[in-house]
C-alpha cells in the first residue's frame, strides 16, 4: 500500500518535471533550435496538428531555422501559425522554404525571459510539493484507519520527502541550465 503511494507520487512528480521542461523549451534563447517551434499548431485539412508533423524543421545557421513543408500548399498556413504563436518570430518565405530568423536578445529581454523561467520553475516546485502533500495525506488516512503503524507512516513520510527533494533538485538543475543558455551572447 505504501509502495503504491510512493510510486504514484514519483510518477506525478516526474510528470510535473516533464511539464516544466516543456514550458522551459517555449522560452526562446538567441540561438535557433527546432524545439522552439514545438508548440506551434498548423491547420491541416481542418484539424490543428503540430508543425513537426507537416514539415521538416532544421537549423540553417546559428540564428535561422529552415522549415520545409511536405506539401507546398501549407506554406501560408505555416507562416500564419508561426506569426500567431506568441514567440515573437517573423517568418519569411522563399519558394517552398520558410526561414525563421531568431532576433537577437537584448539585455532587457534576457532578464525578462529569466524571470519567466524562474516563475515556471517555481510553478514546477509548487506542483511537486502539492504531490507530496497529497501522498502524505494518503499515508495519514491509512494511519487513521489503523491499516499501518506509526513507524511505517514516519518511514513513508521520509521516503516521500526524499523523492520531493530529488525532484526539486532536478527543477533547480533545469532552471540553471536555462539561465546559462539565456545569458550566453
Amino acid at each position: 500500500m505504501l509502495n503504491e503511494i510512493a510510486e504514484d507520487a514519483q510518477d506525478r512528480m516526474g510528470k510535473s518535471l516533464e511539464a516544466l521542461a516543456t514550458n522551459l523549451k517555449k522560452i526562446r534563447t538567441g540561438r535557433a533550435h527546432p524545439s522552439i517551434l514545438e508548440t506551434v499548431q498548423v491547420n491541416y485539412y481542418g484539424s490543428n496538428v503540430p508543425l513537426s508533423q507537416v514539415a521538416n524543421i532544421s537549423v540553417e545557421d546559428g540564428r535561422t531555422l529552415s522549415i520545409s513543408p511536405w506539401e507546398s500548399n501549407l506554406v501560408p498556413d505555416i507562416e500564419k501559425a508561426i506569426m500567431k504563436s506568441d514567440l515573437g518570430l517573423n517568418p519569411s518565405t522563399a519558394g517552398a522554404v520558410i526561414r525563421v530568423p531568431m532576433p537577437a536578445l537584448t539585455e532587457e529581454t534576457r532578464k525578462g525571459y529569466i524571470r519567466q523561467a524562474r516563475q515556471e520553475a517555481e510553478n514546477g516546485r509548487v506542483s511537486i510539493r502539492s504531490v507530496r502533500r497529497d501522498a502524505n495525506g494518503d499515508v495519514k488516512d491509512l494511519l487513521k484507519e489503523k491499516e499501518i503503524t506509526e513507524d511505517e507512516a514516519r518511514g513513508s513520510d521520509d521516503r516521500i520527502q526524499k523523492l520531493t527533494d530529488k525532484f526539486i533538485a532536478e527543477v533547480d538543475v533545469l532552471l540553471q541550465a536555462k539561465e546559462t543558455d539565456l545569458m550566453e551572447i
